[in-house]
């Protein structure tokens, strides 16, 4: 359609005079007229795809790779196609009324590049904390299984052990030191809730004494004397508590945290005693294989392995010795002021001597509580 309106306007005629010149209608004119039908075509045949392009777009949505360039200028083809998937560089749009081309600068391969990158380095991320697990589960495998097998050999007795034998020594009066100091720290504390519940008894029948020498007026002495008795004891045995209670206190600090403390060390210095036998036990059979550079590599890692385990075993058979030293040192000026509190204590009390049991307690540094003491006040429970 476009060609024929093409050729009708390049076929037009020209009128002339009758002197064979041409009429008041100039070349520039007739240019100018042709220019002008040519730019009216361009506008309707450019209108009509831009509302099938823009119905296109609508349906399917935008694609860059498949998208036209319209041009239309001045003395030029009707129309120029130009898909963008042949142009290499930057977009270009042209623009009809200047005949001049803009560069379209696109950044929807930039937030793909950036976005494909930003989920490469979170993939590779995961993958290196995946391979970091692994191997530290594998280590944690080969250490166990190497543990597990000289454990057994020991105990089937065709296994060799590294043993201090005095350190053993010391290590096992511990354990039965420990094992006995429950034992006692067991039958004070049973004594102490005795005690609590014949003070707490003497308390109550103090109470009622003093009230029946109130109602019976021939038996108001007899009852006032008891009640007053009564009343003494508990005061006594109140005081005699706050030592046992400390005597108590003092003693399980002693057997449940400072031992305690030292055997959770012993544990350790025996579990890096098993790890270095089990290592060592390792280079000894690698020793005795062939010694081809297979079996030379195997070696060298063995025998890194044996030194590092080596060291860690005599560290912490050093750290034991020290500890059990300052154990031993401790347990003795621990007791030696205990057990002298103790015995003072409960020999003021069962010889009636209140101010003795007062000065055992001021000598100690015990400061009773005041009866519901135990409870803590309104502004300690905000």
């Amino acid at each position: 359609m476009t060609e024929s309106i093409m050729s009708k306007a390049a076929t037009m005629e020209i009128p002339i005079n009758s002197n064979g010149d041409t009429g008041t209608l100039t070349e520039d004119d007739s240019l100018e007229q042709a220019a002008n039908l040519q730019w009216s075509l361009d506008e309707k045949v450019g209108s009509s795809r831009d509302t099938r392009d823009l119905q296109q777009v609508m349906v399917s949505g935008p694609n860059l790779n498949e998208t036209s360039i319209v041009s239309g200028g001045y003395g030029g083809t009707a129309e120029g196609i130009i898909p963008t998937s042949s142009i290499k560089g930057p977009a270009v749009h042209y623009n009809a009324e200047f005949n001049k081309r803009i560069p379209v600068t696109g950044f929807g391969s930039n937030m793909h590049h950036s976005s494909s990158s930003s989920s490469m380095t979170a993939e590779e991320m995961t993958r290196g904390v995946a391979v970091e697990k692994l191997e530290t589960v594998k280590k944690w495998g080969y250490n166990t299984y190497k543990c597990t097998k000289q454990m057994i050999s020991e105990r089937f007795g065709r296994g060799s052990r590294t043993v201090d034998l005095e350190l053993e020594a010391q290590i096992e009066v511990l354990r039965d030191t420990k094992r006995k100091y429950e034992n006692m720290l067991r039958l004070a504390r049973a004594l102490t809730n005795h005690f609590y519940n014949m003070v707490q008894t003497q308390h109550a029948l103090g109470d009622t004494f003093a009230d029946l020498s109130q109602k019976s007026p021939e038996l108001r002495d007899e009852f006032g004397y008891n009640a007053e008795t009564q009343k003494l004891l508990c005061k006594n045995g109140e005081t005699l508590l706050g030592a046992v209670n400390f005597f108590v206190s003092s003693i399980n600090t002693l057997v449940n945290k400072t031992m305690e403390d030292t055997l959770m060390t012993i544990k350790m210095y025996e579990n890096a005693r098993l790890e270095f036998d089990a290592y060592r036990s390792d280079l000894e059979e690698l020793s005795l294989g062939p010694r081809d550079a297979v079996a030379m590599a195997r070696i060298d890692a063995a025998q890194q392995q044996y030194h590092v385990h080596k060291e860690k075993y005599e560290r912490l058979r050093s750290d034991v010795t020290i500890k059990l030293k300052f154990l031993e040192e401790n347990k003795v000026k621990v007791m030696h002021k205990q057990l002298l509190l103790f015995h003072n204590a409960i020999s003021a009390y069962f010889a009636g001597n209140q101010q003795q049991l007062e000065q055992t307690l001021k000598q100690f540094n015990i400061k009773l509580r005041p009866p519901g003491a135990d409870k803590p006040s309104w502004l300690e429970e905000q």
